[in-house]
């Protein structure tokens, strides 16, 4: 494919913000089976016709796209699977809905990447539920509003309802019952008021289903459930992450071994973000996990008078004090000693 993309230009520079690792499809894994654009893979919105019925190839495999996402927008990362150019411009097309024959539908950010003249050089699916090859979705909705809040919903870090807070007075307390104002207990900074609470609910499936971890895990009294890419601090006595320093941060998923941390999919899920002045590491279900952090991504989904609050206050860079575990770094076995050690 060799479509100019209208109005995109292409930055090589690069990357130089928070690190975001997508698991997609490329287009030519899903394929027009019937209507005008038989044979074609997925494209942009401007290419993709309605009521096209798609289907998703038996070898076709999810692969790990490294993002950097910043204020100027998003681009490649050197440590992306797939091996394209880094820095090489990534643009958010639509959101595509599609629905299969049990009438179950399946919304999907359609992600287009450039070259340096602004032809697009290839096409990724990122689906928000499972798909499975050789059913058949037809198209029956394009959306080209939503595409960067929906991709900042992935990003965001959320506890679930019920998860336990840790106040300034040492009290626990279900998120669900927390304001605006409320002090809580972080590990840097002592009491920190909370500035604001988002809240959404949304299918327990893909990229959105919430990690298990289960009492006894991190010395933790009940399971702590939360959004996969919510990290994790971490403080290990012996470098089985090789990290090269004890303090650790780990996102959810990274921890998941099939035994005591589990990801778990189906219905759906209530999910909670805090934020504060700063990023922040509290306690929940007396595990400390990290407040929502607002970059170039997620900013956007926030309302317009906190966008502005926090501007310059989680601008800076995050703490040097943790070193973050990368996708591919943490191999389940590892995960689980990793756990031993931290509870012990």
């Amino acid at each position: 494919m060799n479509t100019q993309m209208r109005g995109k230009t292409q930055n090589h520079m690069a990357p130089t913000g928070p690190v975001q690792t997508l698991p997609v499809y490329r287009a030519i894994d899903f394929c027009v089976r019937h209507g005008i654009n038989l044979g074609e893979p997925i494209g942009h919105a401007d290419e993709i016709e309605l009521a096209d019925a798609y289907c998703l190839k038996k070898t076709a495999k999810r692969e790990r796209l490294s993002i950097v996402v910043d204020e100027t927008g998003l681009s490649i990362a050197a440590n992306s699977q797939l091996g394209h150019q880094t820095g090489a411009a990534l643009h958010l097309d639509c959101v595509a809905t599609f629905m299969a024959g049990s009438g179950a539908t399946v919304e999907a950010l359609i992600l287009i990447e450039t070259d340096a003249t602004g032809l697009i050089e290839d096409t990724y699916l990122l689906p928000f539920a499972p798909i499975d090859p050789d059913i058949e979705y037809v198209l029956v909705k394009i959306d080209r509003d939503s595409a960067r809040a929906r991709l900042a919903e992935v990003a965001y870090v959320a506890f679930t309802r019920g998860t336990r807070i840790t106040l300034a007075n040492g009290l626990q307390k279900p998120i669900e019952e927390l304001a605006v104002g409320d002090r809580v207990l972080t590990r840097d900074h002592g009491p920190r008021e909370i500035r604001w609470i988002g809240q959404q609910t949304v299918r327990a499936t893909g990229a959105f289903a919430p990690i298990v971890i289960k009492q006894g895990a991190l010395n933790n009294e009940h399971d702590l459930i939360v959004s996969p890419n919510h990290r994790i601090f971490i403080y290990q006595r012996r470098d089985h992450a090789r990290a090269g320093r004890a303090e650790v941060l780990v996102k959810a998923k990274l921890l998941v071994n099939g035994v005591n941390v589990v990801q778990t999919e189906g219905g759906f899920v209530d999910y909670f973000q805090l934020l504060f002045d700063s990023h922040e590491i509290i306690y929940a279900e007396g595990i400390a996990a990290e407040s929502m952090f607002v970059d170039g991504q997620v900013r956007s989904a926030l309302p317009a008078d906190i966008q502005a609050r926090i501007r310059t206050t989680h601008a800076v860079a995050e703490s040097p004090r943790a070193f973050e575990l990368h996708d591919g770094m943490l191999e389940p076995s590892v995960a689980a000693e990793l756990l031993r050690s931290a509870s012990a």
